[in-house]
């Protein structure tokens, strides 16, 4: 029985370590091939001996079991990284089929305390690393359509946040980022469709390295026990998105951790005025939207803070 990402070969950013540590493992152990990109560096461990780069050990760690994959070093949220990257999956494995935007960093703060620099930082390598690889990638399958050849496979895989969803008050740089994933993925999805290419966006939540800090409040399983907010809950929606069996889900948003994967419906008019005149006065639309947010519950906002509660069962 073949597996369902076999002959396929796959681009993973931030995949040295967390969460897309596992979603690598993940779609190699579904048969895929590929690049594990990762910014960590080779360092020295305890006993001052060089040790290899994250994404080395990956990649290692993927051919001892079985499979293939080769480890690229560099920053995503660099253009000319971005293409080298693509064009390494290219050489390697004859093509690309599925890309997993998963690189990012955080530089929580609130709005009046945040600096030019923590906005950038964190605007750069999420939502501009996303589309770095996302544009490279497109070229790539846009190019092999316009040259005729049939059956083009792509899967793009973003990464938002729940931050997004609901508004998240300390991290005003991470949820402007990820709320411009999910308008990057709908947008793709709409554009590469006719190229056999689907996008969507996971908002994970997951217990990593960089999020160890957001966390810290969850508690911590019981010995034995997988952790709900493990990365091993949210790697195999991953490989669904990005296998043959996810061809009809596409420009989507879903929620997934601790066992529960939540589709987020698109966003719905609630109330729609027209004005009695040729065109609306202050006063008139005083008249008509003062008397219906009152009527609304108070502190309401287009944040959708429940998705913070979703849970199993």
């Amino acid at each position: 029985m073949s597996l369902p990402l076999e002959g396929l070969s796959a681009i993973v950013t931030g995949a040295g370590r967390g969460l897309g540590r596992a979603e690598a493992l993940e779609l190699a152990r579904l048969g895929a091939a590929v690049v594990v990109n990762d910014y960590g560096q080779p360092g020295r461990d305890g006993s001052g001996a060089a040790s290899a780069a994250p994404a080395e050990e990956v990649a290692a760690e993927i051919r001892a079991a079985g499979g293939r994959a080769v480890a690229h070093l560099g920053d995503v949220s660099d253009f000319e990284t971005a293409r080298a990257l693509v064009d390494l999956a290219v050489s390697e494995f004859g093509k690309l089929d599925i890309l997993v935007n998963n690189a990012g960093i955080l530089r929580d703060r609130m709005v009046f305390s945040m600096t030019e620099d923590e906005w950038d930082s964190v605007v750069r390598v999420h939502l501009k690393g996303h589309f770095n690889t996302t544009h490279f990638a497109a070229v790539h399958w846009r190019t092999r359509s316009k040259a005729g050849e049939s059956g083009v496979y792509g899967r793009i895989v973003n990464t938002s946040s729940e931050a997004f969803l609901a508004g998240s008050a300390g991290q005003p740089n991470y949820a402007a980022a990820k709320g411009g994933i999910v308008g990057l993925t709908t947008s793709s999805a709409l554009a590469l469709a006719r190229y056999g290419v689907t996008a969507n966006a996971i908002c994970p939540r997951a217990r990593t390295r960089m999020t160890e800090d957001v966390f810290a409040g969850f508690g911590e399983p019981a010995e034995g026990d997988l952790d709900p907010l493990s990365p091993e809950h949210v790697a195999p929606l991953v490989g669904y998105l990005a296998s043959p069996a996810a061809a009809g889900v596409n420009g989507q948003l879903l929620v997934v951790h601790g066992g529960m994967v939540a589709v987020v419906d698109r966003p719905k008019v609630s109330a729609k005025f027209d004005t009695a005149k040729e065109a609306f006065t202050y006063e008139e639309l005083d008249g008509l939207l003062t008397p219906h947010y009152a009527s609304r519950p108070a502190g309401e906002t287009f944040a959708a803070s429940e998705v913070l509660g979703l849970k199993k069962g």
